[in-house]
């Protein structure tokens, strides 16, 4: 299907619009970056905005990095339901309400530019640096890259996916990895307002022309199972794994990002809440949006269903906007991931000094994206919502529980032991994941997130080491 045959010249010109509009704030924003001629001002004016960052700025880039997989998303909701908005939306809200009122403070005391830079100080440098490679794991944004791609090539047509990738991605690193952090906020503010505003669009055409999301639950081309929150026949297991991946935003670089880059801790925390009301009606748009979509085309390819029933429901001008909307959603990730994922290559993980930092962060930008790209190859024909599992799980299971008790209880957690629980709950994951299948139907069908967990506690409550931790 290619989308470009819905869109007329209207279309065009709001899509377009949108577009230059994001650039050119981008631009205005970092023409305002303060002149600094100090090394450390210059990178924590990069990497943080100089720990400016206001409660509506603060709220808009929070909202906007958080959900780029509008695509994977809308999918689920196609093929689960209301089984999606829990595994993609619940879980994470009760999440982020644990983070606003138990982690913000504790994250802040430090005055850390990034969160293995906040771990060296918990426990050490060595800590700081497996902390460092297992978030550059974590926001390597393939899944965002691959979404890009798909949306291009449904929007222009043509055969060769990885191009559209790699075309999309080249223009996300030359509008965003100049400016740190500030061009990525920026951006974020257009893509932020298109991106809302266009997902509620789809439910306002669809309440009027079909009737209101109520009247859904009548519809017979959707099943019965789509209306169970925990899912028709899913394995509780599958169910929890979602829960734990959703807690995985307690050790999620994004957020102390935007925490260590707020103006305050009421910025911070307030932000949150704010963002997480945000995030709920946005859930309720896209999650009933995709319903309406299986309820009128039944048939059509799960993965851009979404995107073909808003073309074909809303009138000109207005499916340019959804289009741009849903760009946005897209865009405004993948530039913060690749920000994110660079800069934690930079600052976190090469050494050197401050004086050539803010070249050197550029560069590691350029390089993350050129490796996300390549790993692309590999995740492609699978569904996008399991990249996430992969990678939010695995970095979830190794760094959850050291992180927390480093924060909740600094000092009582030894560096050594830090790093042994983070490093053996991989090691665990990754046997276990090419062993269960000769371990029996049970063990078959268990997530290796769970004997990640189980490594990482137990080497974190057993007094083993004692004597390389008095040694350390």
């Amino acid at each position: 299907m290619n989308l470009s045959t819905f869109l007329g010249p209207a279309d065009w010109l709001v899509f377009s619009f949108v577009l230059l509009s994001t650039f050119a704030l981008v631009i205005w924003g970092n023409l305002r970056r303060p002149s600094l001629d100090d090394g450390s001002a210059r990178v924590l004016d990069m990497l943080l905005m100089g720990r400016r960052l206001t409660l509506p700025f603060f709220t808009m880039t929070l909202v906007a990095t958080w959900y780029g997989g509008i695509l994977p998303v809308t999918e689920y909701a196609y093929q689960y339901g209301l089984y999606s908005w829990i595994t993609q939306g619940g879980f994470w809200y009760l999440a982020y309400l644990v983070f606003a009122f138990l982690m913000v403070k504790r994250i802040r005391a430090g005055a850390a530019r990034s969160m293995p830079e906040l771990l060296g100080q918990l426990f050490g440098q060595r800590a700081a640096k497996v902390s460092a490679w297992f978030n550059l794991f974590n926001v390597l944004p393939v899944a965002y890259i691959a979404s890009l791609g798909f949306f291009l090539q449904k929007l222009f047509g043509g055969e060769h996916l990885f191009l559209w990738m790699a075309m999309g991605t080249l223009v996300v690193l030359i509008y965003s990895s100049g400016g740190g952090l500030r061009s990525v906020v920026y951006s974020d503010v257009i893509q932020f307002a298109v991106m809302c505003t266009a997902v509620f669009l789809v439910i306002v055409f669809s309440w009027g022309q079909h009737g209101s999301p109520l009247s859904l639950m009548q519809h017979p081309n959707i099943p019965a199972g789509h209306w169970k929150p925990f899912g028709d026949g899913v394995p509780i297991s599958d169910t929890l794994v979602w829960g734990l991946v959703a807690v995985g935003t307690l050790v999620d670089p994004n957020f102390y990002q935007r925490c260590l880059a707020a103006k305050s801790d009421r910025t911070a925390r307030n932000g949150i809440l704010l963002a997480t009301g945000v995030w709920l009606l946005f859930d309720f748009c896209t999650c009933f949006g995709a319903l309406y979509a299986r309820a009128h085309l039944p048939e059509a390819d799960s993965a851009t269903a979404y995107l073909q029933y808003a073309v074909q429901l809303l009138p000109p001008g207005v499916k340019g906007f959804l289009l741009a909307g849903v760009l946005a959603t897209i865009l405004s990730t993948l530039d913060s991931y690749l920000f994110l994922a660079g800069t934690t290559l930079a600052h976190d993980i090469l050494p050197g000094g401050e004086k050539n930092r803010p070249r050197v962060l550029q560069a590691g930008i350029w390089v993350v994206a050129a490796v996300a790209l390549g790993m692309t190859l590999f995740f492609v024909d699978g569904p996008l919502v399991g990249i996430w599992k992969v990678f939010g799980g695995f970095t979830t299971a190794c760094l959850l529980v050291p992180v927390l008790c480093g924060l909740m209880l600094p000092g009582k957690i030894p560096e050594i032991r830090f790093v042994l629980s983070c490093l053996c709950a991989a090691l665990s994951m990754i046997c276990f994941y090419f062993l269960r299948g000769h371990m029996g139907a049970f063990w078959a069908g268990l997530d290796p997130f769970y004997p990640g967990v189980l490594i990482s506690l137990i080497l974190l409550a057993l007094p083993i080491g004692s004597r390389i931790e008095r040694g350390n």
